[in-house]
C-alpha cells in the first residue's frame, strides 16, 4: 500500500483528471482525502500499486498542467504504525437538519 501526496491548483476538472488517472488502471482507491493547502489544494491517496503502475501514475500526473508536486510513501500499515484516528477538522454539526429538510420538500 503506497501513500500519494499530490499538489495542484484548483482549476476545473483537476481533481478529476487525477483521479480518472487511477481509475483507467482499475485500482481501487482506498482512501481518498482532498483540502485546500494555501493557494494551492493537495489530495492523499492511498493505493495497492506496483513499481511499474506506481511510475505510469507519476508519469501521469505530472502531464497534467496544473498539478505542481506528486510524492509517494508507503502507508502507515505497511510500516507497521498503529493509524492514529482523524483529528482534523470536522463539518459542523447541523441543528436544525430535519427542520431544513422539512421546509425543502414543502
Amino acid at each position: 500500500m503506497q501513500a500519494f501526496h499530490i499538489r495542484y491548483r484548483n482549476t476545473q476538472g483537476t481533481l478529476m483528471r487525477i483521479l480518472n488517472a487511477v481509475s483507467r488502471r482499475g485500482l481501487d482507491l482506498t482512501s481518498v482525502h482532498a483540502e485546500a493547502a494555501g493557494q494551492d489544494h493537495r489530495v492523499t491517496l492511498a493505493l495497492d500499486v506496483t513499481a511499474k503502475q506506481s511510475g505510469q501514475l507519476n508519469r501521469e500526473w505530472y502531464a497534467i498542467p496544473d498539478v505542481t508536486e506528486v510524492r509517494s510513501s508507503a502507508s502507515l500499515h505497511e510500516r507497521g504504525d498503529q493509524a492514529q484516528p482523524w483529528t482534523g477538522p470536522h463539518p459542523p454539526a447541523s441543528a436544525g437538519a430535519d427542520d431544513s429538510a422539512q421546509a425543502a420538500l414543502a
